[in-house]
Protein backbone atom coordinates (compact mmCIF):
# COMPACT_ATOMS: atom_id res chain seq x y z
CA UNK A 1 0.00 0.00 0.00
CA UNK A 2 2.75 2.32 0.94
CA UNK A 3 4.70 1.88 -2.29
CA UNK A 4 1.71 2.15 -4.46
CA UNK A 5 0.79 5.65 -2.05
CA UNK A 6 3.94 6.71 -3.31
CA UNK A 7 3.74 5.84 -6.91
CA UNK A 8 0.63 8.17 -7.23
CA UNK A 9 2.52 11.45 -6.65
CA UNK A 10 5.19 10.68 -9.26
CA UNK A 11 2.65 9.40 -11.93
CA UNK A 12 0.71 12.94 -10.94
CA UNK A 13 3.82 14.88 -11.36
CA UNK A 14 4.34 13.12 -14.79
CA UNK A 15 1.05 13.65 -16.15
CA UNK A 16 1.23 17.31 -15.04
CA UNK A 17 4.61 17.68 -16.93
CA UNK A 18 4.10 15.68 -19.87
CA UNK A 19 0.53 18.27 -19.88
CA UNK A 20 3.01 21.32 -19.83
CA UNK A 21 5.30 19.81 -22.42
CA UNK A 22 2.06 19.58 -24.55
CA UNK A 23 1.37 23.05 -24.25
CA UNK A 24 4.02 24.47 -24.02
CA UNK A 25 4.75 22.73 -27.67
CA UNK A 26 1.37 23.88 -28.96
CA UNK A 27 1.84 27.58 -27.84
CA UNK A 28 5.83 27.21 -30.17
CA UNK A 29 3.65 25.59 -33.06
CA UNK A 30 0.86 28.34 -32.61
CA UNK A 31 3.49 31.46 -32.55
CA UNK A 32 5.95 29.28 -35.86
CA UNK A 33 2.40 29.28 -37.74
CA UNK A 34 1.10 32.81 -37.00
CA UNK A 35 4.84 34.11 -38.49
CA UNK A 36 4.67 31.70 -41.03
CA UNK A 37 1.17 33.16 -42.36
CA UNK A 38 2.95 36.79 -42.15
CA UNK A 39 5.69 35.94 -43.79
CA UNK A 40 3.50 35.02 -47.01
CA UNK A 41 1.43 38.40 -46.27
CA UNK A 42 4.54 39.70 -47.05
CA UNK A 43 4.28 38.87 -50.27
CA UNK A 44 1.51 41.13 -51.08
CA UNK A 45 0.96 44.91 -51.02
CA UNK A 46 1.12 46.25 -47.42
CA UNK A 47 -1.88 48.37 -47.78
CA UNK A 48 -3.98 45.43 -49.10
CA UNK A 49 -2.79 43.27 -45.94
CA UNK A 50 -3.87 46.49 -43.68
CA UNK A 51 -7.56 46.43 -44.95
CA UNK A 52 -7.59 42.55 -45.42
CA UNK A 53 -7.03 42.26 -41.41
CA UNK A 54 -8.70 44.75 -40.36
CA UNK A 55 -12.25 44.20 -42.73
CA UNK A 56 -11.89 40.77 -43.03
CA UNK A 57 -13.47 40.40 -39.41
CA UNK A 58 -15.95 42.78 -39.49
CA UNK A 59 -17.59 42.16 -42.11
CA UNK A 60 -17.38 38.65 -41.90
CA UNK A 61 -18.76 39.04 -38.10
CA UNK A 62 -15.82 36.97 -36.74
CA UNK A 63 -17.01 34.26 -38.40
CA UNK A 64 -20.70 34.27 -37.50
CA UNK A 65 -22.11 34.98 -40.74
CA UNK A 66 -25.71 36.03 -41.49
CA UNK A 67 -26.72 36.63 -44.90
CA UNK A 68 -25.70 39.89 -45.12
CA UNK A 69 -22.15 39.03 -44.72
CA UNK A 70 -22.36 36.28 -47.08
CA UNK A 71 -22.64 39.19 -49.76
CA UNK A 72 -20.82 41.68 -48.47
CA UNK A 73 -17.12 39.60 -47.66
CA UNK A 74 -17.15 38.10 -51.43
CA UNK A 75 -17.36 41.65 -52.84
CA UNK A 76 -14.40 42.72 -50.25
CA UNK A 77 -12.03 39.82 -51.06
CA UNK A 78 -12.76 40.42 -54.56
CA UNK A 79 -12.04 44.13 -54.25
CA UNK A 80 -8.31 43.56 -52.35
CA UNK A 81 -7.74 40.62 -54.96
CA UNK A 82 -7.87 43.47 -57.93
CA UNK A 83 -5.89 45.63 -55.44
CA UNK A 84 -3.21 42.93 -55.63
CA UNK A 85 -3.11 42.43 -59.08
CA UNK A 86 -3.33 46.11 -59.98
CA UNK A 87 -0.09 46.72 -57.86
CA UNK A 88 2.28 44.28 -59.44
CA UNK A 89 1.21 46.77 -62.68
CA UNK A 90 2.85 49.84 -60.94
CA UNK A 91 6.22 51.12 -60.13
CA UNK A 92 8.45 53.56 -58.88
CA UNK A 93 10.80 56.00 -59.38
CA UNK A 94 12.59 58.88 -57.36
CA UNK A 95 11.71 61.63 -58.94
CA UNK A 96 12.51 65.49 -58.18
CA UNK A 97 13.99 66.38 -54.74
CA UNK A 98 13.86 62.60 -53.98
CA UNK A 99 10.46 62.11 -53.63
CA UNK A 100 9.29 58.44 -54.81
CA UNK A 101 6.86 58.86 -57.76
CA UNK A 102 4.53 56.15 -58.47
CA UNK A 103 3.13 55.14 -61.92
CA UNK A 104 1.22 52.34 -64.15
CA UNK A 105 2.93 50.09 -66.64
CA UNK A 106 1.88 50.00 -70.01
CA UNK A 107 3.41 48.41 -72.89
CA UNK A 108 5.15 52.29 -74.13
CA UNK A 109 6.28 52.33 -70.82
CA UNK A 110 5.44 53.85 -67.27
CA UNK A 111 2.28 56.46 -67.23
CA UNK A 112 3.21 58.63 -63.94
CA UNK A 113 0.17 59.22 -61.78
CA UNK A 114 1.30 62.62 -60.80
CA UNK A 115 4.57 64.13 -61.43
CA UNK A 116 4.71 67.58 -63.29
CA UNK A 117 8.36 66.86 -64.21
CA UNK A 118 7.32 63.57 -65.89
CA UNK A 119 7.43 65.53 -69.44
CA UNK A 120 11.13 66.75 -69.26
CA UNK A 121 12.72 63.35 -67.89
CA UNK A 122 11.56 62.15 -71.95
CA UNK A 123 10.59 58.88 -73.37
CA UNK A 124 13.35 56.65 -73.08
CA UNK A 125 13.62 57.32 -69.29
CA UNK A 126 10.18 55.60 -68.38
CA UNK A 127 10.14 52.83 -71.65
CA UNK A 128 12.75 50.98 -69.41
CA UNK A 129 9.47 50.19 -67.02
CA UNK A 130 7.07 48.95 -69.92
CA UNK A 131 4.81 46.45 -69.47
CA UNK A 132 6.60 42.52 -69.65
CA UNK A 133 5.29 39.58 -69.62
CA UNK A 134 6.52 38.50 -66.18
CA UNK A 135 4.07 41.11 -64.77
CA UNK A 136 1.31 38.74 -65.60
CA UNK A 137 2.51 36.01 -64.14
CA UNK A 138 3.41 37.94 -60.82
CA UNK A 139 -0.31 39.31 -60.69
CA UNK A 140 -1.49 35.92 -60.96
CA UNK A 141 0.92 34.75 -57.82
CA UNK A 142 -0.25 37.45 -56.07
CA UNK A 143 -4.28 36.86 -56.48
CA UNK A 144 -3.44 32.97 -55.63
CA UNK A 145 -1.65 33.50 -52.72
CA UNK A 146 -4.49 36.12 -51.62
CA UNK A 147 -6.91 33.95 -52.38
CA UNK A 148 -5.49 30.61 -50.49
CA UNK A 149 -4.77 33.10 -47.49
CA UNK A 150 -8.42 34.37 -47.59
CA UNK A 151 -10.48 31.63 -48.74
CA UNK A 152 -8.34 28.67 -46.70
CA UNK A 153 -6.25 29.81 -44.02
CA UNK A 154 -9.01 32.37 -42.19
CA UNK A 155 -10.47 31.20 -39.88
CA UNK A 156 -13.32 33.88 -40.09
CA UNK A 157 -13.67 33.33 -43.58
CA UNK A 158 -13.86 29.48 -42.79
CA UNK A 159 -16.35 29.41 -40.33
CA UNK A 160 -18.74 31.90 -42.49
CA UNK A 161 -19.07 29.94 -45.51
CA UNK A 162 -17.81 26.28 -45.07
CA UNK A 163 -17.85 25.54 -41.31
CA UNK A 164 -17.92 21.85 -41.88
CA UNK A 165 -13.84 22.19 -43.27
CA UNK A 166 -12.74 24.20 -39.94
CA UNK A 167 -10.71 21.59 -38.51
CA UNK A 168 -9.27 20.86 -42.03
CA UNK A 169 -8.32 25.03 -41.86
CA UNK A 170 -5.64 24.37 -39.21
CA UNK A 171 -3.63 21.88 -41.71
CA UNK A 172 -3.86 24.16 -44.39
CA UNK A 173 -2.23 27.09 -42.21
CA UNK A 174 0.18 24.74 -41.63
CA UNK A 175 0.69 23.99 -45.03
CA UNK A 176 0.53 26.60 -46.70
CA UNK A 177 3.75 28.52 -45.69
CA UNK A 178 5.90 25.78 -47.18
CA UNK A 179 3.89 25.37 -50.42
CA UNK A 180 3.79 29.20 -51.42
CA UNK A 181 7.55 29.61 -50.47
CA UNK A 182 8.23 26.88 -52.56
CA UNK A 183 6.24 28.10 -55.33
CA UNK A 184 7.55 31.36 -54.58
CA UNK A 185 11.14 30.52 -55.00
CA UNK A 186 10.23 28.90 -58.59
CA UNK A 187 8.30 32.11 -59.66
CA UNK A 188 10.86 34.89 -58.57
CA UNK A 189 13.64 33.00 -60.02
CA UNK A 190 11.81 32.08 -63.61
CA UNK A 191 10.19 35.34 -63.97
CA UNK A 192 12.43 37.91 -62.05
CA UNK A 193 10.76 40.92 -61.08
CA UNK A 194 12.79 44.32 -59.85
CA UNK A 195 9.43 47.07 -59.21
CA UNK A 196 8.82 48.47 -56.32
CA UNK A 197 5.02 49.22 -57.10
CA UNK A 198 2.47 50.36 -54.77
CA UNK A 199 2.29 48.62 -51.52
CA UNK A 200 5.71 47.50 -51.85
CA UNK A 201 9.49 48.90 -50.92
CA UNK A 202 9.71 51.97 -52.95
CA UNK A 203 12.69 52.45 -55.63
CA UNK A 204 15.92 53.29 -54.36
CA UNK A 205 17.95 57.16 -55.81
CA UNK A 206 20.26 56.26 -58.07
CA UNK A 207 24.35 56.33 -57.04
CA UNK A 208 24.53 59.35 -60.28
CA UNK A 209 21.47 61.06 -59.03
CA UNK A 210 22.56 61.01 -54.98
CA UNK A 211 26.32 62.59 -56.78
CA UNK A 212 24.90 64.85 -58.34
CA UNK A 213 22.74 66.69 -55.58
Amino acid sequence: MEEGIKEEPKNAAATAEATGQANSTARVMADATFQSIGDVLKLLPTATVILYEVLTPIVTNTGDCHLANKVVTPILLAFLAFLCAFSTFTDSYVGAYGKVKYGLATPRGLLPFNDDDAVSRGRDFFSKYRLRPADFVHAAFAVAVFAAVALLADANTVACFYPALKEQQKKVVMALPVVVGAIASVIFVVFPSTRHGVGYPPAKPETSALASQ
